[in-house]
């Protein structure tokens, strides 16, 4: 080969070289960076996962041994049940104020279990329900698309328990990232006062500050911590309408669990300090097990009285 052709080809090489390699090396960037935070993810889910099983251990209150995720966005679902139980309820009637797309609340798991209820709230739900009426012409379960304000949500209380044919809620769950304390207010002065009610409290402000949002109908949450109320401040307000403290979740110490003083023998082993009870926020836990399937939620939400005809008959049997 003359040398003309010789640096001709070797040019062409070089060339392609140059074409190539950064390619690859890109290609091979990519493959390993995603190998790595693949692993990464792994040991902080492993990482998490053993923080929360160490809270829950060193958690003087034994209901946050209760915790169990089903479709609440941590452990909200086991400590709910471990509280209906100890009240005694069996098939009862749920509330849900703000409930998402459907996918993740406090509720879905009471409704698995044959419960009936309502959700109120603006977001569309990422399934459909079905339109028929199964419980002979009663609705089990309904939703009633719309925003929600604090001259309007104990008409939307009352509505939902209307369509239900119920004429009061055990348990409900309000989270609306930033007015929630205002509209349980409302909910309370007018007479709806569920065994158990559900509230997400502003966990930075640790007992004994009492701090709460300014009220505003146009709030929205902008993901920083202006939003809510803190434990103190709800507590205060529960307890004037006969309520007492249970549980704050270990998970993300996020929600807290008050019930009504009438079943206050039913938790005599859980402390009476709310310096005790409160939990730090841990918004950074709640990743658990495959994505939720609008599919699965929907055949539990058209499916209640199927549901609770199965328990009955299970019960009736053992």
């Amino acid at each position: 080969m003359s040398e003309g052709k010789m640096s001709r080809f070797l040019a062409r090489i070089a060339k392609s070289i140059t074409l190539f390699l950064p390619q690859t090396f890109r290609r091979l960037g990519r493959v390993m960076t995603s190998d790595v935070l693949a692993k990464l993810d792994d040991l902080s889910a492993v990482a998490i996962l053993e923080e929360y099983k160490n809270n829950v251990e060193r958690h003087p209150n034994l209901l946050n041994k209760c915790g169990r995720k089903v479709f609440s966005q941590s452990d909200e679902d086991g400590i709910t049940c471990e509280i209906v139980k100890r009240i005694g309820i069996e098939h009862g009637v749920f509330a849900e104020f703000g409930a998402g797309d459907g996918l993740e609340n406090n509720t879905i798991v009471l409704a698995s279990l044959g419960w009936k209820g309502f959700w109120v709230g603006a977001q569309s739900l990422a399934y459909k329900l079905s339109p028929s009426l199964p419980n002979g012409g009663k609705r089990d379960f309904v939703f009633l698309q719309e925003f929600i304000y604090k001259e309007n949500i104990l008409s939307f209380a009352r509505q939902g328990l209307e369509a239900i044919a119920a004429d009061h809620a055990d348990v409900a769950s309000l989270d609306l990232d930033g007015n929630d304390i205002y509209f349980v207010e409302e909910l309370l002065k007018g007479g709806f006062l569920p065994k158990l009610f559900i509230v997400e409290y502003n966990a930075k402000f640790a007992p004994p500050i009492r701090w709460k949002i300014e009220y505003n109908p146009a709030h929205r949450w902008e993901f920083d911590d202006y939003f809510g109320a803190s434990l103190m401040e709800f507590n205060d307000l529960f307890e004037k309408y006969g309520y007492f403290l249970a549980c704050c979740n270990s998970a993300t110490g996020m929600n807290a669990f008050f019930v009504q003083t009438l079943y206050r023998d039913a938790f005599r082993d859980i402390p009476g300090d709310i310096n005790v009870l409160w939990s730090p926020p841990r918004y950074w836990i709640g990743k658990y097990g495959h994505p939720v399937s609008a599919r699965t939620v929907a055949l539990i939400m058209n499916s209640i009285a199927s549901a609770r005809s199965r328990d009955a008959g299970q019960g009736a049997n053992r």
